[in-house]
């Protein structure tokens, strides 16, 4: 289960030994740090921070892979279409303008678009680390618990508990159908032409979310007969009480926040470090 995408990942790490509230506070803390801030200096060290914590956690890249691969595709989809639509944002927002290139038409090249869409990319690549650690460090139950805790109806969170419980589920029915499929002389493989790969994966799909239906009655079923839903509270089993490493990661947390608040209001006197001036 612990290479599978979205798993829980069972380690005894510092950050695995933290609590799920603990996680879910930093986790808030840090992103909205980064989205706040547009100055480059406060998001490369946030940045650098959350590549310390993933390595502490001992992720490995084989468990994320996917999820990195879809991202970089993201971000250079972003970059592009930001630069197609607006390539003078930068001009715009710092006041300057350095033309490095000129291609044709609006086109051109500066310095204050590199350093808007730089730091834009690393908002984006500072995130992703955080939801990384939180997701494959943070037991379903212990995170449901978290939600609740602080505020959150207990019903939508045991929903995201198994919400997150079933992705790894889903990735290993997807397998199990795929290789019986294959062993029947079904082609997934680059071999076969776009169309027929296509036409194939449908063969998988479709009873994958049979399967997946058939899954969801029997819980549903279940979850009726144990009552859930009856009481307006309820106890959870996976649920810890802070312990002092948890108040000093929810510092740590909440004063990198309010250093990012600090650099932009009382420092840059904007959300945007502008270096041209």
């Amino acid at each position: 289960m612990s290479n599978k995408l979205f798993s829980y990942n069972i380690l005894d790490t510092p950050i695995h030994r933290l609590s799920g509230l603990t996680k879910l506070i930093g986790f808030l803390l840090l992103t909205f740090a980064v989205m706040f801030s547009y100055d480059i200096r406060v998001i490369l060290a946030i940045t650098l921070f959350s590549f310390y914590v993933l390595k502490m956690a001992q992720i490995k890249y084989s468990q994320i892979r996917i999820m990195v691969i879809y991202v970089a595709v993201f971000i250079l989809i972003n970059m592009v279409l930001t630069y197609l639509f607006s390539p003078e944002e930068g001009v715009k927002i710092y006041g300057t303008r350095h033309e490095l290139v000129r291609i044709f038409g609006r086109y051109t090249i500066t310095l204050e678009q590199i350093l808007y869409q730089v730091t834009k990319a690393l908002k984006y690549v500072s995130v992703i680390p955080l939801g990384i650690i939180f997701l494959l460090t943070t037991n379903p139950s212990e995170f449901a618990s978290s939600l609740n805790r602080v505020g959150v109806n207990y019903k939508a969170a045991y929903a995201v508990s198994l919400t997150l419980r079933y992705f790894p589920d889903i990735q290993r029915e997807y397998i199990d159908i795929s290789l019986a499929q294959q062993a029947r002389g079904l082609d997934l493989s680059h071999k076969a032409k776009l169309v027929d790969r296509f036409k194939n994966a449908l063969v998988i799909i479709i009873p994958l979310i049979f399967s997946t239906m058939d899954r969801i009655e029997s819980i549903s079923n279940a979850m009726d007969l144990r009552g859930f839903g009856k009481y307006k509270t309820r106890t959870w089993y996976n649920s810890k009480k802070l312990a002092k490493e948890d108040f000093i990661a929810i510092l740590i947390s909440f004063l990198i926040f309010l250093l990012s608040i600090f650099v932009s209001i009382f420092i840059n006197k904007s959300r945007f470090y502008n270096p041209f001036i």
